[in-house]
């Protein structure tokens, strides 16, 4: 048996080591040397300055701007994913007319190229473009979406429709593993749907729900590239991510800012999954 087991854990090592030397060679070595830098006066013949590249940067006003437009994306837009995905796994987990249709068309915006998406964006919400034309004919003001407070509407939008279908994917595999035996005793019992809801699905989708969660919030910090197509490197002050302050920290070649920025993204992304395991670790322990 000490043998098999040997055997094995070579085999599975065997395979291991050539993903790991590519994350260590692509992910892990490049962060450390970004934190390495970030506490340095400059990447070449520099000095160690400590926590200066940090202070100067949380008193610099658009990465303040950036960091709250952020936030503010990030807290609007993940829990309005879940509610709407979550909706639509249930609806598709019921014998829906054309089910199979919707489930495609759902999975269909995961596989489009991105610039595909941007140009039929670009045409539905530019000055001249569809949506305004619509607005005009019905008798109302045009409204110049990419460059007024509407500009947030239509990146949650994009990444609603990017993303959403992801989601329902996970809701559905998380539906079918509830067995229907709890829902006959429910409703044996006098449950209500919204006390079925209450009690059986969300119980029984906790898991799947934090793993939804997580990936919704990190795919949140990755609408940069619709955004950035969109509305170019300075769009609207209501959308100036966090990645638009990178991205044009590494064109001015300024790296202690950009390390830095970076650093403090990974640690606020670090803490936020890991009050939801801990939540999740909870949830768990009261059910047992």
């Amino acid at each position: 048996m000490n043998k098999w087991l040997r055997k094995d854990a070579s085999a599975a090592m065997f395979f291991l080591v050539p993903s790991g030397i590519g994350f260590a060679l692509f992910y892990l070595i490049p962060f450390a040397m970004g934190v390495y830098y970030s506490f340095m006066s400059h990447s070449v013949d520099g000095h160690f300055v400590g926590l200066d590249n940090y202070r100067e940067l949380l008193g610099s006003a658009s990465f303040l701007k950036a960091a709250s437009n952020t936030l503010y994306f990030t807290t609007i837009s993940v829990p309005l994913m879940i509610l709407l995905s979550l909706g639509l796994a249930m609806l598709l987990h019921k014998n829906v007319y054309i089910q199979k249709w919707l489930r495609t068309a759902y999975v269909m915006p995961l596989v489009v190229p991105t610039a595909s998406i941007i140009m039929i964006w670009q045409i539905l919400f530019d000055w001249n473009g569809s949506l305004n034309a619509w607005l005009d004919s019905f008798g109302y003001g045009r409204v110049d979406w990419m460059k007024s407070e509407s500009a947030r509407i239509v990146v949650i939008m994009v990444y609603i429709w990017k993303n959403i279908g992801y989601n329902v994917i996970l809701f559905l595999a998380g539906l079918q593993q509830i067995p229907k035996d709890y829902y006959e005793t429910a409703r044996i019992e006098g449950a209500g749907r919204l006390r079925q809801f209450r009690s059986v699905t969300l119980v029984y989708l906790t898991s799947t729900m934090f793993f939804v969660v997580i990936m919704s919030i990190i795919n949140s910090f990755k609408v940069f590239r619709e955004t950035y197509l969109i509305a170019g490197d300075y769009p609207h002050d209501s959308i100036y991510m966090m990645q638009h302050y990178m991205n044009n920290m590494f064109i001015s070649l300024d790296i202690q800012k950009l390390t830095a920025a970076a650093s403090l993204m990974f640690v606020s992304i670090l803490l936020v999954v890991l009050a939801l395991f801990a939540m999740e670790r909870r949830h768990r322990q009261y059910m047992e």
